[in-house]
């Protein structure tokens, strides 16, 4: 590592090569938490290099324990987190919304770093026994249409690096990895980011990728579209800005959107929305993000169906069902 730290001090970058093996080094305990930290904490003041980010994707690939799920058209919804918005569990709430429009949804996700509540601590409040058994995950989608998986189960090589990240308490690459290592390899990806820089590192990344995918950034900062404002939509077509009329919606205030101080009101915000029961602005950004997650999908749907599509799951009490069936079965 000291190596490779003094390189980095120096203001280089990494190759390819360089970036894969130091995090496979890293995922086998060679380095120490000083290390560790001294390392994440180059990429957070300063930004990763495409190469640098393609080696660390791959390295972790390479190491998580996979799971076939290709006989199912599966989409995966993931944001990097890391804006700092602290907005409600977004993603987590539309794979629902589209898992009960009777699409099939494979969600990435862990605890959160720099938010009081990821999707992990979300499903996990509410009693969902994680796993990466693959009868059970197959069964799940099968039978309800979603699984989730939680990311240190399919990633056990990140276990060293866990502690640190919690330490450090901020937004390190390992955000921008999450969404682009999902173990089951879905066909089809919503895929949210902090910046506009992330966005066109993604859009290089997922271009070499067989699948269908979207990479959405709001303009005013958000990993996810917010109807706060504008969003840029990175896609396998081309890539567009929307503003909130285009998505059929009306702006929202970003204090509307916002998703508690406690992982307590983080789980009422979820279940109220589930319930038709939150304030018209969460339910309509839910909406917006189910509604594109099912066109990504189903790209012959125009986004009109899409959206309709998606108000149907929620409002007819899809969505809900869907949620209550995982936990169950997951018991």
């Amino acid at each position: 590592m000291k190596s490779i730290l003094n390189t980095l001090f120096e203001h280089q970058t990494l190759s390819y090569d360089q970036a894969k093996n130091v995090l496979a080094n890293m995922a086998k305990g060679d380095y120490n938490e000083s290390e560790m930290a001294a390392f994440l904490t180059v990429f957070i003041m300063r930004g990763i290099t495409t190469q640098e980010l393609k080696g660390f994707r791959d390295a972790l690939l390479e190491l998580c324990i996979k799971i076939d799920l290709s006989e199912f058209n599966t989409i995966d919804l993931c944001g990097t987190g890391g804006d700092g918005k602290n907005t409600f569990n977004i993603s987590t709430l539309s794979s629902f919304v589209v898992a009960g429009a009777g699409y099939k949804v494979t969600k990435h996700g862990n605890y959160g770093v720099s938010s009081v509540s990821g999707s992990s601590n979300m499903l996990e409040y509410f009693g969902y026994n994680f796993t990466n058994k693959h009868d059970i995950i197959k069964k799940q989608i099968d039978e309800v249409g979603i699984s989730f998986l939680h990311a240190p189960l399919f990633h056990p090589a990140m276990k060293n690096v866990g502690p640190v990240r919690r330490n450090l308490k901020v937004k390190t690459f390992f955000n921008m990895l999450g969404p682009m290592v999902n173990p089951s390899f879905p066909q089809n990806q919503i895929v949210g980011v902090f910046s506009l820089e992330v966005a066109r590192q993604y859009s290089y990344l997922y271009q070499d990728l067989d699948k269908n995918f979207m990479i959405i950034h709001a303009l005013d900062g958000y990993d996810e579209v917010s109807l706060t404002g504008n969003t840029k939509i990175i896609s396998n077509t081309g890539e567009k800005i929307y503003s909130p009329n285009d998505l059929g919606f009306k702006k929202v205030q970003a204090t509307q959107i916002e998703g508690g101080n406690s992982i307590e009101e983080a789980a009422q915000i979820f279940m109220n929305v589930l319930e038709n029961k939150a304030n018209e602005e969460s339910g309509n950004v839910v909406l917006a993000n189910s509604a594109l997650a099912i066109q990504c999908i189903d790209s012959s749907l125009s986004y009109e169906n899409a959206l309709e599509k998606a108000q149907n799951s929620l409002k007819d009490g899809n969505a809900l069902n869907t949620f209550r069936k995982l936990i169950n079965l997951s018991k």
